[in-house]
């Protein structure tokens, strides 16, 4: 029995190699019948015909895809609105992160395809890429916990999983794991200088997206009556979402343009605060949403996720509710994080410099304040200024509190015709270095100091000084990470000497007692 059990299983292997073998050079004489075809078109993305194709040319094709679609060109059927289209670059997320002293939290999905491929082999078809490199990203938006989990304990994660492809010119055959909205991952450091690429997918659904600078209400309706994947993609000027079509149904017909101008304005609002606007350095780059299905609402990577059910998703999909009370602040305070600069975020700061984004930006959309709702002005003065001993307002442990004098600034100049008092700021960090990071990010409190004044024109040291800013001591703090801070009498006495030597005048009033 033995002998005889090796010897099927050994008949078994040799037929299982045969037909691995003969599926390979199946897959092989594919690839090579396109390859083929390829003469009859422009170039690689085989989206346009030579001009002598003519009718009679389709009998030398090889490959019936390619036949089919040089079919449709040739009798004007063939729709390439999503199937065949350029894309550009976008500067890298890394890049931009270099150059605005920020994360790297612009969206990794930029250039949407309109396209759903389901599982199996596809094809890709690539024109001339002037050697840049290219990528077919494959999110799994529609990830879930394993059943009878707790969502926020699942052991993938709550971050958003993707199949990467690599895209070479020409014919790319590839195998789709699960099916999805597919999108270009086209980034470059010189992106102006980068040229477009066409890139055609032959196979595959049309899913279509929603574009806010050129659809109508009507367009969206359309685009989800005819949805072929559970999600949809929209995006304006700044923003980019990719919330489920169930709940655009429901909160969201005939309402798309709405909704992406509300996003719009409010990422207007935030790059407005950080001087982006101001200084024209705005990139053309979005910020994403998404759902998942762990957690209500957080920022990764990215970008902002929040949880696919419904009362979250109308928070987000309904454009009458997303800039009113918790639904705007959430937003905010999610993307203040993406943008939030690095030298106004030393430790102890990650929940601080965020929310200056979350009171501007819910401010202008007409929102009241949180500090005044929460009586934060009244409690900061008890906790900090008011303490005995004296303390760094650091030592708060109540973020809002530590926010008060951050908003207090811009309440004092925006008083007193500077409303753009933090556009030059953040434009002023920009210029300059960190000055330190870890344990040595302490020094971007007494460097934000003298920028303050350097800008202003004033010296706010007294200012600075009520909310222990200059506060001598040790300090340890616990911020997504242990921070173990030293500020020195040398330090504080050198800042205070930077801000003298410019003989700036002392404010006439106590910023301390601004409120909104």
């Amino acid at each position: 029995m033995k002998k005889s059990y090796h010897a099927t299983q050994g008949w078994l292997l040799s037929i299982l190699l045969l037909l691995c073998s003969l599926l390979a050079r199946g897959a092989s004489n594919d690839a090579e019948a396109l390859k083929a075809d390829m003469k009859f078109f422009t170039d690689g993305s085989c989206s346009e015909l030579k001009t002598e194709v003519k009718m009679q040319d389709l009998a030398g094709f090889k490959s019936d895809l390619l036949k089919t679609v040089a079919t449709g060109l040739l009798d004007a059927t063939y729709d390439k609105t999503y199937r065949a289209a350029s894309y550009q670059a976008y500067p890298s997320p890394r890049e931009l992160g270099r150059t605005l002293k920020m994360g790297d939290g612009f969206s990794r999905y930029e250039n949407i395809t309109g396209i759903y491929l389901e599982p199996g082999d596809n094809v890709v078809l690539v024109g001339n890429t002037a050697d840049k490199k290219l990528s077919l990203l494959l999110p799994d938006w529609m990830r879930q916990p394993p059943a009878g989990m707790d969502s926020t304990k699942d052991p993938n994660g709550w971050g958003l999983h993707k199949q990467e492809i690599p895209l070479s010119q020409g014919v790319n055959v590839i195998q789709v794991k699960k099916a999805t909205n597919a999108y270009v991952s086209y980034f470059d450091d010189h992106a102006e200088q980068a040229p477009k690429v066409t890139i055609h997918f032959p196979t595959g659904k049309v899913n279509g997206f929603f574009d806010a600078t050129k659809h109508t209400n009507d367009d969206w309706n359309r685009l989800l009556d005819h949805a072929v994947g559970p999600i949809m993609d929209a995006r304006g000027k700044h923003i980019q979402v990719a919330y489920p079509v169930e709940w655009f149904n429901v909160y969201t017909r005939s309402k798309g343009v709405e909704l992406i101008n509300k996003y719009d304005t409010m990422l207007h609002h935030h790059f407005s605060l950080m001087g982006l606007v101001k200084y024209k350095k705005v990139p053309e780059n979005r910020i994403l949403a998404r759902v998942n299905f762990n957690y209500y609402m957080f920022r990764d990577g990215d970008g902002v996720a929040y949880l696919g059910n419904k009362d979250t998703m109308r928070m987000v999909a309904d454009p009458g509710v997303v800039t009113v009370g918790d639904p705007c602040w959430g937003f905010c305070h999610e993307v203040g994080h993406a943008l939030q600069m690095r030298q106004i975020t030393w430790g102890g700061m990650t929940e601080v410099s965020n929310n200056i984004f979350s009171l501007y930006t819910g401010g202008k959309m007409g929102n009241e304040s949180r500090l005044k709702a929460q009586k934060n002005y009244a409690s900061a003065r008890r906790n900090i200024i008011e303490a005995n001993p004296r303390k760094s307002f650091l030592a708060v442990p109540d973020v809002f509190d530590r926010l008060v004098p951050f908003w207090q600034l811009h309440l004092y100049f925006s008083q007193n015709g500077r409303p753009d008092f933090y556009a030059d700021v953040m434009e002023e960090m920009r210029k300059r270095p960190d000055a330190g990071t870890g344990d040595e990010s302490i020094k971007n409190q007494l460097e934000f100091v003298k920028i303050c004044c350097d800008v202003a024109k004033l010296d706010l040291t007294d200012f600075f000084d009520k909310w222990g800013f200059f506060w001598v001591g040790q300090i340890a703090v616990d911020d997504y990470g242990k921070y173990h801070f030293t500020i020195t009498q040398q330090m504080v006495d050198e800042t205070k000497s930077y801000v003298a030597r410019k003989n700036y005048r002392k404010p006439a009033t106590d910023l301390t007692l601004t409120e909104d």
